[in-house]
């Protein structure tokens, strides 16, 4: 009699655990790209062996990147806002706008890399260089993981009925997808803005 009571309660409980776990994960991410950003600001300095970053920026691209990655985030709260009045084709229909604006910017940074190698600064070149394109590419990657999740996550809303367990799927997805735009705007700031000046 006292089993099925227990099973329920581990059952309510299963979503906090799992969105503190997802918490922990982001904590990890944080020291990921905190050791990316503290190694490329100690390789970065006027002065340091190759060429120099600052001669290969172009602010008004990165800054349309920008734009499209916080284009994304802005589509992806409505997505929210409509999820949560159950209205779940236009949920759908703003994540594949977030994917399209997200996609966007993934094809920008991989056309700046492109031109950055023909250009003369591929990541071999310095140990600067190399530090800019692990922390870029680190963050681009993960934005490529998070497009995908989105994508998996249209799925899910069209094929589980399962209210609670989509809610506890987008905000975790989310949160993830906040903490992209959060690490971006340090790049753009610390990373190229500051390399321009």
């Amino acid at each position: 009699m006292s089993q099925p009571a227990t099973l329920e309660a581990h059952h309510h409980d299963g979503p906090g655990t799992d969105v503190f776990g997802f918490w922990i994960y982001i904590l990890t991410d944080c020291v990921l790209f905190g050791s990316l950003f503290a190694t490329f600001i100690v390789l970065n300095y006027p002065g340091a062996y190759g060429p120099q970053l600052k001669e290969f920026i172009q602010l008004p691209y990165v800054l349309t990147e920008t734009f499209l990655l916080l284009g994304s985030n802005f589509t992806f709260g409505l997505a929210m806002m409509t999820f949560y009045k159950r209205k779940m084709a236009w949920s759908k229909l703003f994540l594949l706008l977030t994917i399209i604006l997200g996609a966007g910017f993934v094809l920008m940074e991989i056309n700046e890399f492109y031109h950055f190698v023909h250009e003369g600064y591929s990541w071999q070149v310095s140990g600067a260089a190399s530090a800019f394109y692990g922390l870029v590419a680190t963050h681009g990657l993960h934005v490529s993981v998070g497009l995908l999740w989105i994508l998996v996550m249209i799925i899910q809303l069209s094929v589980t009925k399962n209210v609670r367990l989509n809610e506890k799927r987008m905000i975790m997805l989310g949160i993830f997808w906040n903490f992209l735009d959060i690490v971006w705007i340090f790049v753009f700031t610390t990373v190229y803005l500051q390399g321009a000046l």
